[in-house]
């Protein structure tokens, strides 16, 4: 196992230096994280999964950027795209996420909910971290996908039982083509990725052997008896957002869905009046433009429980990573923070989030303490888009 790195120094707004690191969870439990691929094709599943787990002295703590080839991925992206994508320049690749690596998952004979996540355009698995890793300490299972779809900055999946690797690059929208007929292309096959994952939390619970194809210390079978499948909310950011949406008309088993920051352009128009569950978007205050939120008020107006809500001082990046782990200088030059400090940020969408949670998967667990979030009351926080001073 590699050293942990020394701590990464910025200034801070006293001219002194703090450390750019990720944040630990705030919930009750410690949490695990694992990789999991399922099946030798392009049509099979690749998720980082984050899980309440069970203290280990001397646990691995697993690198933020998981392999050097994704910070090529990263780089290609953000030279070539011209889309309004997840942005994510400079990378700070040493960085590492305080979770165990294999952690030894925490039993729960009630079960965890589950939340199944899609990352935005040019991201991956690993760049929501932060936000992931809170909800499993408040006791979620989250398996945050990988798309194959060329949204991810670069994916791969193995061939066969040698482990030889085929890489997924970025796709951008090719030369004539019209850009909501690629991306509406894209949304459908992420959206089915997260029925697909569901899928796939069904087959262990109903005692299904899955192998994974990653040689990992993680025996999948341990989840069968503790998540509750019943229970389960598909969630994301920006691309991931409108495929959240999405994934609720496509499996009637998702009860909620929670899109941060969502980029609402893929989505054909004849689909709004299908979603069937509550949505919370969580928008921040520079990237919606006034049709993605008509978009958004055209279903609140379908359903009383769908919600809306603006951070204030946030930009499109304060729900990933990135705004933890750049200085604040350079974080400006690449519009990877706003005037909102990270930690708030991430508490305000972390307690809507479980808010909204508790109330559409019938939990138990005290999160509707921060119920006024939903109604847009309290610090930093609005109702609705009064703004809507889009940077795309």
């Amino acid at each position: 196992v590699d050293p942990l790195p020394p701590p990464r120094l910025g200034r801070d707004s006293m001219g002194g230096t703090q450390s750019l690191a990720l944040p630990l969870g705030k919930g009750p439990h410690g949490v695990g994280c694992t990789d999991v691929m399922v099946g030798h094709t392009q049509q099979g599943l690749f998720l980082r999964l984050f899980y309440p787990s069970l203290p280990r002295a001397g646990a691995e703590r697993p690198l933020w950027i998981p392999r050097p080839e994704y910070c090529s991925g990263l780089a290609d992206f953000a030279l070539r795209s011209r889309c309004p994508p997840s942005q994510l320049s400079p990378i700070p690749g040493s960085s590492r996420v305080p979770v165990s690596w294999n952690g030894t998952f925490k039993p729960c004979s009630s079960g965890y909910p589950l939340i199944i996540f899609s990352h935005g355009l040019g991201a991956f698995r690993t760049l929501y971290s932060s936000i992931c890793s809170e909800l499993a300490s408040w006791g979620f299972v989250v398996a945050v996908l990988e798309h194959r779809d060329h949204s991810a900055a670069l994916t791969y999946f193995c061939l066969g039982e040698a482990g030889t690797e085929e890489w997924i690059p970025y796709r951008r929208v090719p030369q004539g083509q019209k850009e909501f007929y690629f991306r509406n292309k894209q949304v459908h096959q992420r959206a089915e990725e997260c029925v697909r994952a569901l899928r796939l939390f069904q087959d262990i619970s109903s005692g299904k052997s899955v192998p994974n194809v990653l040689p990992q210390d993680f025996d999948l079978s341990v989840l069968k008896d503790s998540v509750d499948v019943t229970k389960v909310a598909v969630m994301g950011h920006s691309f991931g957002g409108v495929t959240a949406v999405l994934a609720l008309v496509k499996e009637p088993s998702f009860r909620c869905a929670v899109a941060l920051d969502a980029w609402m352009f893929p989505l054909e128009n004849a689909l709004y009046p299908e979603v069937p569950k509550p949505v919370l978007f969580i928008n921040t205050e520079t990237f919606q433009t006034p049709e993605s939120i008509a978009k958004m008020k055209r279903l609140s107006s379908r359903n009383s429980q769908t919600k809306i809500i603006t951070i204030l001082g946030s930009v499109h990046q304060s729900h990933t990573d990135i705004t933890f782990l750049t200085g604040k200088l350079i974080s400006r030059i690449f519009g990877a923070r706003g005037t909102l400090d990270p930690y708030k940020g991430l508490d305000i969408t972390s307690r809507a989030a479980l808010a909204f949670l508790q109330r559409h998967l019938d939990l138990r667990e005290g999160f509707d303490r921060w119920d006024k979030l939903l109604d847009g009351i309290g610090d930093l926080v609005v109702p609705d888009a009064p703004f809507c001073r889009s940077n795309l």
